[in-house]
């Protein structure tokens, strides 16, 4: 492989660091102050990588130092930092310390030999380090983000203490499934459980944890949308709502790309740099700790056009050809949890489309059905090119408490219905349940999807919503307010050239005898909440029982 190096991808990173640094001169102590220990961490990092490409500026060094100070202020008598709402927290203090200790390694040069920054540093870390020692977690990655503070303190200063926490965590094993982490976060993965298994692996020389980087690198290859965002709605963290460009991926496939000589990883590893530079100042310090990181990677290998990749644990499908792109979703993890919560998959949209500059972001099925909310898959089974979403939902009416259930005071224990709570004894009592039956069928056809709903059980409003990335101008459906409606024929929704045609082929069902909404949930409108998508929504609406079919059709010449 060659060892040239990759003049472009250096000087970008030269430049974007030059701006940072020239943001953190700029600052005055008032800016700092009350500034989170995060925030002033990554600017020591930044200032200390600065220097190094250039030791005869010690000013820098200064600054960083008294940034240092500031933070050595932020520390609780624990050795932790204050900040936030995890208080007192070993994970989030681990963040900075992880920025610390790459400081501290790349102090450790002649030129730094006497500054008081490193005499600060060493302070710093050693009054933290016993906290992280014996410090919780709690969230998965944050087990990875303490073990890499960890790993990095003991390259500073190998003590078995150290090795043997970080053997603790590792020992409940890396939790990755079809290449996707339990939380199913392009953010975590990108900016915590990537990172911390790489430099973890290295220290502790456990190529497991590379492979278990690489398999999530795969993953999120599969996951890559055409506008160049992964794919988020698996997720079960906060970025289960928001697109995640590949740009945050930038330095683990770098790495990965030239490790393993991977063209694929190279490719998109040009498309991350193309998106920004995020963190300029963190790249510059993992180029002057690994300066092979600068050096030019295999020829980039742009990945099939066509291609398809299923996640059963997930419950994803991503189906990619030359004019379109489909997710199906089916993982929520409500149908089992009962209940809307961060760290669950909660997102009830189960088809996206892609036509190019078209795209089709959110495809929900509402229903006016006892507050319970949209319909949530409770998995997804593949029969060729067909994906399948089942649930069933259902409500009860209670029945009188037997006689030897009665109490004369009428004080009866105050339980939850899966609904609501109420002082009514509910596992005691009989249940009448009404219930609610859904079959979503998704069939691939190559140029989109083919779209088959079936609500049985109550006889109640449904709405099937379609929410369109804003840009575009919808033809062939009526305005209803600030929405559309398509009850028949065919409608387009259309960027330029590029379109998406939507036709109702099949309609067994009678009209709706409301309007046509969007009902979040019990969950969301008792706090006045709502996860409603954004965009140019388009209904199809109609009454259980009901038969729908609805094909979905791209009219673009490019899936890019």
């Amino acid at each position: 492989m060659s060892d040239r190096v990759d003049q472009e991808f250096v000087a970008r990173v030269r430049s974007g660091l030059d701006r940072e640094i020239a943001g953190i001169v700029a600052e005055t102590t008032a800016d700092w102050t009350g500034m989170q220990h995060r925030r002033l961490a990554e600017r020591v990092k930044t200032l200390v990588a600065a220097w190094r490409g250039d030791t005869g500026r010690t000013g820098l060094l200064d600054v960083a130092l008294h940034l240092t100070g500031l933070l050595r202020g932020l520390q609780n008598p624990s050795g932790l930092f204050r900040g936030g709402d995890n208080v007192d927290s070993p994970p989030d203090s681990a963040f900075s310390v992880n920025d610390l200790a790459d400081v501290a390694l790349m102090l450790r040069v002649p030129q730094a030999a006497g500054h008081p920054l490193v005499a600060a540093l060493d302070e710093l870390l050693t009054t933290i380090t016993p906290a992280l020692v014996k410090g919780g977690v709690h969230t998965p990655n944050h087990r990875w983000e303490i073990s890499a503070a960890l790993a990095r303190l003991h390259r500073l200063d190998p003590r078995p203490e150290l090795a043997g926490r970080v053997a603790q965590w590792l020992a409940e094993g890396a939790d990755i499934e079809d290449g996707l982490y339990s939380e199913r976060s392009a953010n975590y993965a990108a900016y915590v459980s990537n990172p911390s298994l790489l430099v973890i692996g290295e220290v502790f020389d456990r190529p497991d944890l590379i492979d278990a980087v690489v398999s999530n690198l795969d993953a999120t290859l599969d996951l890559l949308l055409p506008d160049g965002a992964v794919e988020t709605v698996l997720s079960r963290r906060q970025d289960q709502g928001r697109p995640k460009p590949l740009a945050g991926y930038l330095l683990p496939l770098r790495r990965i790309a030239r490790l393993r000589g991977r063209g694929d990883l190279s490719w998109a590893a040009g498309l991350a740099l193309e998106q920004g530079l995020e963190a300029p100042g963190h790249v510059a310090a993992a180029l002057v700790l690994d300066p092979d990181l600068a050096l030019a990677l295999p020829a980039p290998v742009a990945p099939p056009g066509t291609r398809r990749r299923h996640f059963p644990a997930a419950g994803l499908l991503v189906d990619r050809t030359p004019v379109a792109t489909t997710v199906v979703f089916g993982g929520s993890d409500y149908p089992r949890q009962r209940r809307i919560r961060s760290g669950l998959a909660n997102s009830p949209t189960f088809l996206r489309l892609y036509a190019g500059a078209a795209v089709l972001d959110s495809v929900r099925l509402s229903r006016t059905f006892f507050g319970l909310g949209p319909f949530r898959g409770d998995g997804l089974t593949l029969d060729g090119d067909q994906a399948v979403l089942t649930e069933r939902v259902s409500a009860a009416y209670y029945q009188p408490l037997d006689p030897a259930e009665l109490r004369a005071d009428a004080d009866y224990g105050l339980g939850d219905d899966g609904r609501f709570s109420a002082a009514m004894d509910f596992a005691k009592r009989g249940r009448d349940e009404v219930t609610l039956e859904t079959t979503v069928r998704v069939d691939l056809t190559g140029d989109g999807a083919e779209l088959s709903v079936e609500v049985s059980g109550a006889i109640v409003d449904w709405a099937l919503e379609l929410a369109f990335r804003p840009g575009g101008t919808m033809h062939g459906a009526r305005p209803v307010g600030a929405a559309w409606q398509l009850d028949e024929g065919t409608a387009h929704y259309r960027v330029g050239d590029d379109s998406i045609q939507i036709s109702v082929t099949a309609a067994d069902h009678a009209p709706a005898d409301g309007p046509p909404a969007y009902h979040p949930g019990e969950e969301y409108a008792f706090l006045g909440g709502t996860d409603a998508a954004s965009g140019e929504i388009l209904y199809v609406t109609g009454k259980a029982p009901a038969r729908l079919r609805l094909n979905l059709l791209s009219t673009s010449r490019t899936n890019s």
